[in-house]
């Protein structure tokens, strides 16, 4: 069968001449090494093929392709292969065996969404422009390349493979998009030439008064122009013109809506807790200053386990309740590195009664456990510990093949040896759900009264060893659990039909009391939309962008099971999550004063601008309505959506502001928009985020002011990259924001 569809981005072309081939018919090239795991491969395959033959891969989950080459290719542009399958879950990698390093994960449907099973389609991945993070994969000792599957695994053919030497990227105009007052952002590849173009408003010709071009940090494949017009935007239609053919058209034609009225009130402002731009486990001190992250988590499932002795630790069901070594290993040298980069930290102590023995036993053997749904693609005989309906295996195993005795004293003196004192500490993780997670090491159900008593002998033994300390607890996993327990309502039945964590916060007041010192600082909670947004479509995107409503809005009924009545909890509005409001209200009641903590919280699209908006938005909506401390789940990639919303706030030291201002909407619109101010040192900073996917919105904004402004922006059809810029609001009747965008404007 010979069928080839091409689909080269960037219109690129490639020089064959001192590319390196990986695949010949029948057999790797010579050089090249098969390191492929847990996965059928034939060299040799002929029922789908370009020349004789061409590779057959049938790979388990989490299981892959891979080539390694004897030698390396630090110089080289690019990838090309052809691909045949059904739409294949495969995410690339290029690594280096001799460092370790690996480039950002490329997904192959960031590439092409219309591979078929019965055509190859050839694609070319360029090393300068990673597809859908648009980073450079930079000089290294790159030898290896992998195609791994995902968690369904995959059966996909591929033929033709070659690390290409060099690609001609030709000069062309990709995008057009008026910002601000009179900017208009100009996004292009290759060396291009201005001087033919030509910008008309209503019929009316513009002059470019001057012209500065940037190229992000990190994604160096494009840049962008900004022109700077003679006159402000109006309402009416704009037109560019490059003067060049692009891709058939040479005009980017934009409508610009009617303006809205909006107004800053600085007078009005209250603090912006510095804490809640925290992510959990940053990568470097370089991402924490590039990124400006204020609070660093070392939290999930697996730190139930963690051994602080053998720095050991087990993600339970994330993953097969397997021992490993902790990654990163060392919980007091990762906090003295997160601190001397300038972030503070939250450290969270294990609370149950057993931690990682080892780095290698685990739980449910096949051979004494048989008939589990699953098993490690890269360990056979670990199960996951359930049968394919669903249901435990059983019996309970004994926890000492897989884990040591944990308790009160272990964890005293293992806080007092600490060089490097945490900033706040968590009890545990979710262990509301450790009968599920750690099903292994804590069968039972846990109920309140335990909950309660392992936070409290945890926090007491914290205060007591590390000065200053504050405790954040319980770190509850979601909506259904901030009501009841893994009990169930006759939990709720046995505590005076009250919902657990106001139940919580009554005693947690209760043994300040009887201890004599405030044992909870900080309530802590997790929080994930609850409705389903995994179909990525234009339907589930706009929900994505509707649900950081349920954040602050008391009139927004949650578009997921929380809002279908009847709910089976004790809460006033319980269809209405109001997540913030509603817990300030709570603590108000039972523990005044007890601070509130989100730490962990996601966009539920890292890879998608959406993704990215979600953030900006939630951002915005942590400072505004006053929150105390937020850590995202888990690492965002530094050159990905959501890292960009950080990189909005606060990247490389230029901060939002200290002080949340007042935003006044003549027709708010939460739906499809945000508009956060913050103010200090008398100066104002704005973010506006626009969800509309092809619509610009445009604002009045009454009492900013003129004069000089720092610009950031990313979205739109600039794409997912650092922009940034200095631009001169000389009017303020007409700002534009494009569609799909977030921006950041500060006063300089």
């Amino acid at each position: 069968m010979r069928s080839l569809l091409l689909q080269v981005a960037l219109l690129a072309t490639w020089v064959l001449a001192d590319d390196i081939t990986v695949y010949t018919d029948t057999a790797l090239a010579a050089g090249w090494e098969n390191w492929s795991w847990s996965s059928d491969i034939d060299f040799a395959a002929t029922d789908i093929f370009e020349g004789s033959s061409s590779i057959s891969v049938n790979s388990e989950a989490w299981s892959a392709l891979s080539v390694k080459l004897e030698g390396t290719f630090p110089n080289y542009q690019g990838l090309r292969f052809d691909i045949a399958g059904d739409n294949p879950d495969l995410t690339i990698t290029i690594q280096s065996s001799v460092d370790g390093t690996t480039s950002s994960n490329i997904l192959l449907s960031a590439m092409s969404t219309s591979i078929t099973p019965d055509a190859f389609t050839s694609l070319l991945i360029d090393f300068r422009n990673l597809p859908g993070s648009g980073a450079a994969l930079g000089n290294g000792t790159w030898d290896r390349i992998t195609w791994q599957a995902g968690a369904n695994g995959d059966v996909y053919h591929i033929d033709n493979i070659v690390v290409v030497e060099s690609i001609i990227i030709p000069p062309l105009f990709l995008s057009a998009e008026p910002l601000a007052a009179n900017t208009i952002a100009v996004t292009t590849q290759g060396d291009v030439d201005f001087s033919t173009f030509a910008v008309s408003l209503n019929g009316q010709s513009v002059k470019i008064l001057n012209t500065t071009t940037y190229t992000p940090v990190g994604t160096p494949s494009k840049s962008v122009t900004y022109l700077t017009l003679a006159k402000n935007f109006v309402q009416g239609s704009l037109v560019i013109d490059t003067g060049v053919p692009n891709g058939g058209n040479p005009t980017f034609n934009v409508t610009l809506p009617a303006v809205q009225f909006a107004s800053f009130v600085q007078q009005v402002n209250f603090p912006i807790s510095p804490l809640i731009y925290g992510v959990n486990f940053p990568t470097s001190a370089s991402y924490i200053q590039d990124l400006g992250v204020t609070m660093s988590r070392w939290g999930g499932n697996a730190v139930t386990a963690y051994n602080p002795t053998g720095e050991f630790t087990n993600a339970g069901a994330d993953w097969f309740f397997e021992n490993r070594v902790a990654d990163p290993p060392s919980a007091d040298d990762w906090v003295g590195w997160v601190h001397g980069a300038g972030s503070q930290s939250l450290l969270t102590i294990p609370a149950l009664d057993w931690v990682s023995k080892d780095a290698t036993s685990y739980s449910y053997p096949v051979s004494e456990y048989p008939g589990q749904a699953s098993t490690d693609p890269f360990l056979a005989n670990a199960g996951s510990g359930r049968f394919p309906n669903g249901s435990a295996v059983g019996p309970p195993p004994d926890p000492t093949t897989v884990y040591t005795p944990w308790n009160t004293t272990m964890a005293k003196a293992w806080l007092n040896g600490l060089a490097n004192k945490p900033t706040l500490v968590a009890i545990d993780n979710e262990i509301e759900i450790a009968s599920s997670t750690h099903q292994d090491m804590h069968p039972a159900a846990i109920d309140y009264d335990e909950e309660l008593a392992r936070v409290l002998n945890f926090s007491l033994v914290a205060k007591e060893v590390i000065p200053g300390v504050k405790v954040a607890a319980p770190s509850t996993c979601a909506w259904w659990f901030y009501w009841t327990s893994e009990v169930g309502y006759t939990d709720n039945a046995a505590h005076d039909n009250m919902d657990f964590l106001p139940w919580f916060l009554m005693k947690m007041a209760a043994a300040e009391k009887t201890h004599g010192q405030r044992i909870l600082d900080y309530l802590d909670i997790h929080y994930y939309y609850a409705a389903d947004t995994s179909a990525n479509d234009d339907s589930a995107k706009a929900l994505r962008l509707r649900m950081t409503r349920s954040l602050w809005d008391t009139t927004y009924t949650d578009e997921s099971w929380i809002g279908v009545p009847p709910q089976q909890n004790h809460q006033w509005d319980p269809t209405i999550v109001s997540l913030l409001p509603r817990f300030r209200t709570l603590i108000d009641i039972y523990y005044p004063g007890t601070k509130l903590s989100v730490s962990e919280f996601s966009s539920t699209a890292d890879t998608d601008i959406t993704g990215g908006l979600v953030t900006v938005d939630m951002l915005g909506i942590f400072g505004q309505q006053k929150l105390d401390s937020a850590t995202y789940w888990a690492t965002p990639d530094e050159l990905g959506p959501v890292g960009l919303a950080y990189w909005l706030y606060r990247g490389f030291g230029v901060h939002f502001g200290a002080n949340s201002a007042q935003v006044n909407l003549a027709t708010p619109n939460p739906n499809t928009q945000g508009v956060y101010a913050a103010t200090e040192n008398g100066k104002l900073s704005v973010v506006i985020v626009n969800k509309n996917p092809d619509t610009p919105i445009t604002f009045a904004l009454a009492n900013m002011p003129f004069g000089s402004y720092f610009m950031r922006h990313f979205g739109g059809e600039a794409g997912i990259a650092k922009w940034q810029t200095t631009v001169t609001v000389s009017s303020i009747d007409y700002i534009v924001v494009p569609a799909y965008t977030a921006v950041f404007l500060k006063q300089n």
